[in-house]
């Protein structure tokens, strides 16, 4: 290979990876605290559940700046030309017709599972964090009277549904990181990086330029 085009394709910085795992080990320990005492298991997990969520919300807060200011964050919106691509991809799949283009970095279904586990994670930080006026910490004493019992059972209600919600996202990105086709992707979250083969059979390489 000329050094113009080596054979490894950097796909996930360390810091990403790193990002992605700590999110993913924060929202299995708040999952575990939330449901587990539900089920009968019995400890005290408060204080655990909510410096949890106060580390979650700080590594968000720093993705968002990261990918703001230091990465492509348009990269990551739905475009219609996406939606085609989907809808190509399940008439290839369901009747053989023409292939689904192939995407840049990111195909269409990855952006909308990326879109929703962003609002699930948001709508459970906010929440979360106004919860938190329920409970003494360090840095306060507790507050219950900020809302009326209308207002926290709804916000109760969002922080339950989408607690429930990330289970079903959880299962069906597991699924999908499983599947042999999806293999290179699911390495690449460990090692950083997929082959250049994998790269010009998967990807456009006019349109993502590593």
């Amino acid at each position: 290979m000329s050094a113009e085009q080596p054979d490894k394709v950097v796909r996930h910085h360390l810091i990403d990876r790193l990002y992605h795992w700590a999110m993913a080990i924060a929202i299995f320990i708040l999952l575990g605290t939330a449901f587990l005492p539900i089920l009968g298991i019995k400890f005290q997990w408060i204080d655990i559940h909510w410096m949890t969520g106060v580390f979650l919300t700080v590594i968000v807060f720093i993705h968002i700046i990261r990918a703001m200011v230091w990465q492509d964050w348009r990269s990551m919106l739905v475009t219609p030309s996406d939606i085609s691509a989907i809808a190509s991809g399940a008439r290839e799949t369901l009747a053989g017709g023409e292939p689904a283009p192939k995407p840049a970095k990111y195909n269409g279904l990855q952006k909308l599972f990326h879109l929703a586990i962003a609002i699930l994670v948001l709508a459970i930080i906010i929440t979360g964090l106004v919860m938190m006026l329920k409970i003494d910490t360090p840095f306060w004493r507790r507050n219950p009277y900020w809302f009326t019992n209308y207002w926290w059972g709804i916000i109760y209600a969002i922080h339950g549904l989408a607690a429930m919600a990330m289970i079903t996202m959880i299962i069906i990105h597991v699924y999908f990181a499983a599947r042999p086709e999806e293999h290179y992707l699911t390495r690449s979250m460990f090692r950083g990086w997929i082959s250049r083969k994998e790269y010009e059979s998967h990807h456009d390489t006019g349109r993502w330029k590593p």
